[in-house]
């Protein structure tokens, strides 16, 4: 007969501070106010406990739960099921690329292997310092612009590996980064508090948000019968735009990388296209 050890039961989660709790139920009455029903306001909860711990610990799923009146296994349910809710401590910065099928075709599979293996950790691992967590994620809904990666939910367009090698150098060394489009780059905590539904208050943060870009526009355009103000927004493989882009028609970041370097551009030279299925299964 084989001896079967089921372990010990998990003990039941550690409350918070008394003045973490205090300040984090203030936040809490606030965001339930806004519902109907107070369990609606679940999703936004979890953001603000995550916006304390940078991920949603157990701590935080029972704070939620006893501010609701529901079970810890109701909170756990939704906590596990959306991927913007963090399960173990991480970065200051999520990093993710996009692999779903345009991104990895423009070369986003081979962005994701470049990436781990400079920054030498694997899919949902942090970087010993602390400050990248890099991830690979299903579509940014930004194929306009692909490959593309997210920083903190905000866009950095028209990728390459080299490219998103300075980006990754530059958030460690704690430089300043500037989004391609979207609001300033802030951390993942902050970006957590943000999306909790509390107004973002650092000058100019909200008028920097604008709107879509020129690619994303174009076809909009043409179904109104309107003639673009320049010939292509991205010229075909190995050709030069017929056009220059009108003045103040994009929004360059320091990081956008040119659109012919593609990692997995045909017409680059060998090296420089190591594109191709994800070396590692499921990621």
């Amino acid at each position: 007969m084989t001896d079967v050890s089921l372990g010990m039961p998990q003990l039941p989660a550690p409350a918070y501070p008394d003045e973490v709790r205090a300040r984090l139920e203030a936040d809490a009455k606030e965001v339930i106010g806004r519902y109907p029903d107070s369990r609606s306001a679940l999703l936004p909860l979890l953001h603000l406990v995550q916006s304390e711990e940078g991920y949603v610990s157990r701590t935080g799923m029972r704070f939620c739960a006893e501010v609701l009146g529901l079970t810890t296994a109701e909170v756990t349910a939704v906590a596990t099921f959306y991927t913007m809710y963090r399960r173990k401590a991480s970065g200051d910065y999520q990093v993710g690329v996009c692999t779903n099928t345009l991104c990895a075709v423009m070369g986003g599979d081979a962005i994701f292997d470049e990436l781990k293996s400079y920054l030498g950790v694997g899919n949902n691992e942090t970087t010993g310092d602390g400050k990248v967590t890099l991830e690979h994620i299903e579509c940014n809904a930004a194929c306009d612009y692909a490959p593309v990666v997210m920083v903190n939910w905000e866009f950095f367009d028209n990728q390459t590996p080299e490219s998103a090698k300075r980006l990754v150098d530059d958030l460690r060394a704690g430089r300043p980064v500037e989004p391609t489009r979207g609001a300033p780059l802030c951390t993942y905590k902050e970006t957590a508090r943000i999306l909790a539904g509390f107004p973002d208050e650092r000058p100019g943060a909200v008028e920097a948000s604008g709107g879509a870009g020129p690619a994303s526009l174009l076809g909009l355009r043409l179904a109104k019968g309107e003639t673009p103000g320049q010939a292509r927004v991205v010229a075909p493989r190995g050709e030069s735009p017929q056009e220059a882009p009108q003045p103040g028609s994009q929004h360059l970041s320091s990081h956008d990388a040119p659109q012919q370097t593609s990692a997995s551009d045909p017409a680059a030279a060998p090296e420089q296209h190591p594109a191709g299925p994800s070396s590692e299964e499921g990621e």
